[in-house]
């Protein structure tokens, strides 16, 4: 059998019709030759030649074709190529921007391609000034082709290219970019170059943010812009009419643990971070620690409701200064009479505390700040985040400081989560920068009982009614809180330098309706204010920081959805069995 019938009887038809067509053409190979016409023959292995390219490309576009339509490759177009150091939107929890990846370009200068060097020097300096010259000149001089400045947009792209220079080209970079600038810098953070989150979400969100870069996907984080906007607003305020070293301002759901705001004094533009001061660029909130003062009143007070030790009857000898051992503590303001454990709240008695506490004893104080989280660092997604300093022995003399918040230093955000037991049912859940899905609440341990939340709720609106935190009140809105000085000791003078304050408030709203009902904590705090003639002086944190507290909850309280009720409060957080606040405080 020859080759042919071989061929055609074992494949199949387009196999057999091509080494048919094969064989007729060898054959006119052969034809051409035996008849002498040369030309034929080439002729004839030109067609072949050009055949088999048309094969080849008609090939090619088939495939391609059938790529572009069948394959899903034009789903993918629209994200193209993902560069290494790509990352995904940052949005707040409504989905509004707060930090993307934009296109920027690269500039490149090749002196070998450049044809007019003193032109293209002159044109370069004035289309670039923030380059300095030395650079160009090095640049422009080189041997190679050289990066000249990064970080260019599309339009400045464009003017350059419009000059037509040769020797000049771009390279597309991607470049992180902050649109909001000072705005929640300190929660936000920064990444670098390479795509490295390197301080806040940034960083604490890192691998998140880096694996959904590709499918277009962006990570929300808790806070709410507008409340964001309100919260650096009267910081920002308060720190200009007290003029502090630094201030924080925090705002957090008491059942979630989301924080809905966090700003540090003095802020930073993410954008140029690298040319913000180290003072700028620190997260005052996360990364700092401070002797709260009084606020740590409102810890003793619930600790001694938990523990039985105290009662809302309970009553306190405040007409002497206490004498504890080698100590002597007095009030700030005395009354020199016998007080109501709600009076010691509302008038932020040390002595009274002090009492409390060592009746509390410092096996259980301490067990109890360990419970609210006051010993070691606030559990929240930021890297930034501060161990505290606390007593390295835990006697008498520890718990009668720390009742009233000296001897022990501990973060803003560490303070605010330990809060959160106080207000929520008494539950001890974690801090975080995450938005959560709606009706979210986290499992947490059972640190205080129900009816101490309720009766913290009562004891810290009574001090707003009618104690210290009076300039922090905001109508119809339950606004209940606690005042904070805290003296910073001063190693020059060897004591607690009164000059030197760390004046706070924390609050709580709204302080009425049922346990489970939405409630936010909110915290302001000064670092070393000074007092103005409207304060007469004083920059304790009745005088600076209520006041800036008390204006924020008046401002966010529409976006949070709480509404305003003037006249009697219905549904106070108390349970059957508790007095009222308003008769024990009389």
């Amino acid at each position: 059998m020859s080759l042919m019938g071989l061929v055609t009887r074992r494949f199949p038809f387009g196999l057999r019709w091509l080494g048919a067509s094969f064989w007729r053409l060898e054959h006119a190979f052969e034809r051409a030759r035996a008849a002498g016409r040369v030309e034929d023959d080439a002729r004839i292995r030109i067609f072949v030649v050009m055949l088999c390219f048309g094969l080849g490309f008609g090939v090619l576009a088939i495939g391609a074709t059938q790529a572009a339509l069948f394959s899903g490759a034009a789903r993918h177009a629209v994200t193209g190529w993902t560069p290494p150091q790509a990352r995904a939107d940052l949005v707040d929890r409504e989905g509004r921007l707060l930090a993307a990846d934009l296109l920027h370009f690269g500039l490149y200068v090749d002196p070998a391609e450049v044809w007019d060097l003193e032109a293209t020097r002159v044109a370069l300096a004035r289309a670039l000034p923030e380059v300095d010259a030395e650079r160009l000149e090095r640049a422009l001089s080189g041997e190679r082709r050289t990066f000249l400045v990064g970080g260019m947009t599309p339009v400045e792209k464009a003017a350059l290219h419009r000059l037509g220079l040769p020797g000049i080209s771009f390279e597309p970079e991607q470049q992180r970019v902050y649109p909001l600038n000072h705005t929640a810098s300190h929660l936000i953070g920064f990444a670098d170059t390479g795509g490295q989150g390197l301080a806040g979400a940034e960083l604490a969100l890192n691998d998140d943010i880096r694996s959904l870069a590709g499918g277009g996907g962006e990570v929300a984080l808790s806070i709410d812009l507008r409340v964001q906007g309100a919260l650096e607003d009267e910081l920002r305020k308060a720190a200009q009419a007290y003029g502090p070293k630094g201030a924080v301002g925090i705002v957090a759901h008491v059942h979630t643990g989301e924080i809905l705001g966090l700003a540090s004094y003095p802020d930073f533009d993410p954008n140029e971070a690298s040319a913000a001061t180290a003072d700028q660029r620190l997260n005052r909130a996360a990364s700092s620690v401070f002797e709260m003062g009084s606020t740590f009143k409102a810890f003793t007070v619930a600790i001694g409701l938990d523990t039985g030790v105290a009662t809302m009857a309970s009553t306190f000898d405040a007409r002497e200064p206490y004498q504890l051992g080698y100590r002597k503590i007095s009030d700030f303001h005395a009354s020199r009479k016998v007080l109501s454990l709600v009076e010691v709240f509302q008038h932020s008695s040390n002595i009274g505390t002090a009492r409390l506490a060592v009746g509390v004893g410092p096996e259980r104080l301490s067990r109890y700040f360990t419970d609210l989280g006051l010993t070691t660092a606030a559990a929240v997604e930021l890297k930034e985040s501060a161990s505290p300093l606390t007593p390295k022995v835990w006697n008498q003399d520890a718990v009668a400081s720390t009742s009233f918040g000296h001897g022990m230093n501990v973060s803003p955000l560490a303070l605010t989560r330990a809060m959160l037991p106080l207000l929520n049912g008494g539950k001890m859940i974690p801090l975080t920068v995450r938005r959560q899905a709606p009706g979210y609440r986290p499992e947490g341990k059972q640190v205080l009982s129900e009816t101490t939340s309720a009766q913290m709720l009562q004891i810290m609106r009574a001090n707003v009614t009618g104690g210290s935190g009076g300039k922090a009140d905001a109508a119809g809105l339950s606004v209940g809180g606690k005042t904070g000085t805290g003296e910073k000791y001063d190693p020059a003078i060897r004591r607690y330098n009164d000059k030197r304050q760390v004046s706070s408030f924390a609050a709580v709203f709204p302080s009425d309706g049922p346990l489970e009902n939405d409630r936010y904590f909110v915290l302001i705090l000064l670092d070393e204010p000074h007092g103005s003639p409207e304060t007469f002086g004083y920059s304790t944190g009745g005088w600076v920081a209520a006041p800036a507290t008390g204006a924020l909850i008046s401002r966010i309280a529409p976006f949070l959805g709480i509404s305003r009720h003037i006249g009697p409060l219905e549904h106070q957080p108390r349970l059957a069995s508790a007095p009222t606040i308003l008769a024990e405080a009389r």
